[in-house]
Parts: C-alpha cells; sequence; structure tokens
C-alpha cells in the first residue's frame, strides 16, 4: 500500500515538474520537483527506508 502511494506520489511531482519546466520556464524548480519525484518513487529512497 505504501510502495502505491509513493508511486503515485512520485507520477504527481514529475508530471507537476515537467508542467513547471513547459510552461512556466521555471528551470530550477521543475528540475527539483522531477529529481524529488525520482527520489520518492517505489524504485528510488524514500524516507521510511532503514
Amino acid at each position: 500500500m505504501l510502495a502505491t502511494l509513493c508511486a503515485i506520489a512520485a507520477l504527481i511531482l514529475i508530471v507537476y515538474g515537467i508542467y513547471i519546466l513547459v510552461a512556466r520556464r521555471d528551470l530550477l524548480w521543475g528540475i527539483v520537483l522531477i529529481v524529488v519525484g525520482f527520489l520518492v518513487g517505489p524504485g528510488g529512497f524514500w524516507i521510511f527506508n532503514p
């Protein structure tokens, strides 16, 4: 269940990061959101991992 929530959160962060990059032309926040999305995803690092 937690992995599913992490995957959904990661997907939302990555999509919103791409939106920030394309529509608003804000490079820094777009990259930050995409990187955080990859870190939060089920294959990435998460604060609940020991």
